[in-house]
């Protein structure tokens, strides 16, 4: 049984993007090196990172932390899981700020890890990604877009590419200099060519929206 690694070489990345994809490697020496993302090789709970972001969805980072700040401490602890939610009723939960559609998800994420539908930090390093989707996208809330920043911010999966992301596509736009953003499948095909290092190619066309874009605030990435 294969062994996926968490995190990857950006330097040999950066290399390969550059020679496969000349408009690509042109604004990647524009915007220089992006480093890896610390969480990479940081333990985590799947379970608690999928009940965070169904609390954080839709919503300011302050008015989510505030309200996720809100259940810690009506269950007594920071860790959100089937036992620790039981500590609460959905009327406690609405009384912390956390809407009806919110609540029956993180009921159902319960429901699942007691079952033993969800797979831990172990089981996940012998899976391959779209095992992954798939186990997870049946939870209430949980779109393929949360498992996708999942594998790449947390698990650090290398080949990785959002293509219903709002900022990948005007990123992919961008380097194509097209007068509109590529389809979903359009870009799945575009992005053939940087495999195995899609992910890191991702956090480039990130970048190069930003640039971009003549908004003074970022490009907001899609939420699913």
């Amino acid at each position: 049984m294969p062994r996926y690694s968490r995190g990857f070489d950006t330097e040999a990345a950066r290399d390969y993007l550059a020679r496969k994809d000349r408009r690509l490697g042109a604004w990647m020496r524009r915007i220089g090196p992006i480093e890896p993302d610390p969480r990479w090789r940081a333990r985590f709970d799947p379970v608690d990172a999928l009940a965070r972001a169904i609390l954080y969805q839709q919503l300011s980072g302050k008015a989510a932390a505030t309200i996720t700040g809100r259940v810690e401490q009506a269950i007594g602890s920071k860790r959100l899981h089937f036992d620790t939610l039981a500590r609460i009723d959905d009327a406690g939960l609405r009384a912390c700020g956390v809407s009806g559609n919110k609540t029956l998800a993180l009921r159902d994420l319960a429901r699942r890890e007691e079952a033993g539908e969800i797979p831990d930090l172990r089981r996940m390093s012998t899976m391959h990604d779209d095992e992954i989707v798939a186990a997870l996208v049946p939870i209430r809330g949980i779109g393929r877009w949360t498992v996708e920043m999942m594998l790449m911010f947390r698990l650090g999966r290398p080949d990785v590419l959002p293509v219903d992301d709002l900022g990948i596509r005007k990123g992919a736009q961008a380097v194509d200099k097209a007068g509109a953003m590529p389809t979903p499948k359009a870009l799945a095909a575009r992005g053939e060519r940087w495999g195995p290092y899609r992910t890191y190619a991702s956090l480039y066309l990130w970048r190069i929206a930003d640039q971009a874009t003549a908004a003074k605030t970022p490009t907001p990435r899609s939420q699913g």
